[in-house]
This record gives structure tokens, C-alpha cells and sequence, in this order.
């Protein structure tokens, strides 16, 4: 049985001036014990589509299935068996770590004994044990991400949606949301995660599904995503002009497609499969060629190169707000 299922989807905010299609027929599918990685920028749809799923909003049009429950119709059976954690930390900065999460177990109906064991395992699993009896409010950013994180684990759902759960965090402490959501999926909790960021979908997601203008406009591996853009891409920048011509017969020869140059740089790009490894053959056969070079890189696509190429704007370009209750973010 399919974790989730959605067949569809449409959600649409108006007001008195205009009407946003926040969705506009998702339809997504995600297996069991998976990673599902939801890409999109600001403003795609990804924020309601998960509040659809999580049953915080009614679908205008279609319909979904989460653990096999209808998200309009069975929303108590829904909600029993998922954990939600937002954009931003939905935890009481008055109260102590401890208390927010004995406060979140009481909510998902746990006795209060086993709140309070559940805490103690939590705040030690996010490595909040220190931590753990001081309010909320003197936590960092990343602490707090950890024990919203946390609460929505604190029932033991089969299924977990992440919305944005890295977005604000520094390097240090989006490295260490990556481990702590690691360490879930090898618990075998089925995950839908969204995010702005490739490499963050690559890392931990199973298949990646990009959202744009609230329709899915492709699905795949991250892998298969890069090569909807050309692929890897090595650039040469060679020393001496007048060893151009060596250098280009050594990426023609040695490259998967075209090279281009860049007369003022030097620079020349070509396209190439085969990563590290093909790296070094070119660096070796440039200098059988005799060819002296002032720098040599791999380049990967990156997320302005998947939605340059996929919707015709970067990643950053859509940052745009939508009305209504919740954003389409």
C-alpha cells in the first residue's frame, strides 16, 4: 500500500481583487518507507500541498490518501498517524524543552507518565538533554528546529511530513537536521520532505517531485534531474592562448558533447559524465598534450540550473506571496 497517494489536487485562494491557483492538479504518489523529496521555490504550492495532506486544509478539487485514509473524510485517522514539522518552530518559547514536549504528548493522548519517558528519550535522541530544562526562548535557531522536530515525533507517527525544516539554519546546523532525519528513515518512517534546496533533496530523498506554479512539471532521482540539464560540465582555463587548440581537441575527444569557449577567459566548458574520474583524464591528457592550465573544475547543476531549464526562471525568481490563509509556499 502506498504511503500516500493524490490524485488532482486543486486549492485555490481568492479575494475581492484576484484568485491564486496555489495547487493546480497534483498529483503525487509515495511509496512506504521512502523519502520523498517535494522541490520547489517560494511560492510553488509546497506548503499547501502538505497542509492538504496533513489535513490542516480542504482540497477546492480532487482528492488524497494518507496510511490509506481519506484526508477529507477519515482527518482523525489522518491525524493519528502522521507528525508534522513546519517552516518554523511551533514550540511555546516560555516553556522548557521538557514541557513542551510532555505538552505534545498529552495532545497526541498519551498519559502523562509516558509523556514524560517519551520527553527524556526525545530530548536525548536530538541531543537536547543539557538543554532540556531551560525555556524555550535562550535556544538558537537549529535547537529550536531540533525540538519542533522532535514533538512531532513525540506519538511515533508511521509517516512524516517536513516542511522547509533547514530553511534560516546555518551550514553547522542544517548538517546536523540532515543526520537527525537520517537516522529516521533508517527507522523506516515514510518521509515528505520539502525544500528550496537540491542538494538538500539529494541528500536524503529517495525521489524528488518539482513543484512549480502548483502543478508537479517533473519527478526522478536527483540524479536524473541534473542530467535533464546537461549533466556535469568540466571548465578548463588554459594558461597560454595559443594552447586553445590543443586543449579543445583534448575536451573534444575527451567530453560528452560540445565544448564552448570564452575567448577573453580562456575558459573552456565541456559537457562530461563520469565525475571525478573523468576529471582526472582530462587533467592527464592535457598534459600529454602539453597544455598548461590555470584551473580545472567539475560542475554539477545546480537548483537555478534545474528551474532554468525546467520552468524558464531561477529558483529564485518566484519568491512571490499568495493570498488566502498560508501561503503556497
Amino acid at each position: 500500500m502506498r504511503a500516500i497517494t493524490a490524485e488532482g489536487l486543486v486549492k485555490v485562494y481568492r479575494t475581492r481583487s484576484s484568485e491564486v491557483r496555489a495547487l493546480d492538479g497534483v498529483d503525487l504518489e509515495v511509496e512506504q518507507g521512502t523519502v520523498v523529496g517535494l522541490l520547489g521555490p517560494n511560492g510553488a504550492g509546497k506548503t499547501t500541498a502538505v497542509r492538504i495532506l496533513a489535513t490542516l486544509l480542504r482540497p477546492d478539487a480532487g482528492r488524497a490518501t494518507v496510511a490509506g485514509f481519506d484526508v477529507v473524510r477519515q482527518a482523525q485517522e489522518v491525524r493519528s498517524v502522521i507528525g508534522l514539522s513546519g517552516q518554523y518552530a511551533a514550540v511555546d518559547e516560555n516553556l522548557t524543552g521538557r514541557e513542551n514536549l510532555w505538552m505534545f504528548g498529552r495532545l497526541y493522548q498519551l498519559p502523562s507518565g509516558e509523556s514524560t519517558r517519551r520527553a527524556g528519550e526525545l530530548l536525548e535522541q536530538f541531543d537536547l538533554t543539557d538543554a532540556g530544562d531551560r525555556v524555550v526562548k535562550t535556544y538558537s535557531g537549529g535547537m529550536r528546529r531540533r525540538l519542533d522536530l522532535a514533538s512531532a515525533l513525540i506519538g511515533r507517527p508511521r509517516l512524516l511530513f517536513l516542511d522547509e525544516p533547514t530553511t534560516g539554519l546555518d551550514p553547522r546546523s542544517r548538517l546536523g537536521m540532515w543526520d537527525v532525519i537520517r537516522s529516521l528513515v533508517r527507522e523506516g518512517v515514510t518521509l515528505l520532505l520539502t525544500t528550496q534546496y537540491l542538494e538538500e533533496a539529494d541528500e536524503l530523498a529517495d525521489s524528488i517531485a518539482v513543484i512549480d506554479h502548483g502543478r508537479i512539471i517533473a519527478r526522478g532521482t536527483a540524479d536524473e534531474l541534473k542530467s535533464q540539464v546537461g549533466g556535469e560540465r568540466i571548465e578548463v582555463v588554459v594558461h597560454d592562448r595559443a594552447d586553445l587548440p590543443r586543449a579543445e581537441e583534448v575536451l573534444a575527444r575527451d567530453g560528452s558533447g560540445q565544448w564552448t569557449l570564452d575567448e577573453h577567459t580562456r575558459k573552456l566548458t565541456v559537457p562530461a559524465t563520469g565525475g571525478t574520474a573523468k576529471l582526472v583524464e582530462i587533467v592527464r591528457d592535457l598534459d600529454l598534450a602539453g597544455v598548461v592550465i590555470d584551473d580545472i573544475s567539475l560542475r554539477r547543476p545546480t537548483l537555478d540550473d534545474v528551474f532554468l531549464t525546467l520552468t524558464g526562471h531561477g529558483a529564485e525568481d518566484d519568491a512571490r506571496e499568495t493570498a488566502g490563509p498560508g501561503a503556497a509556499a
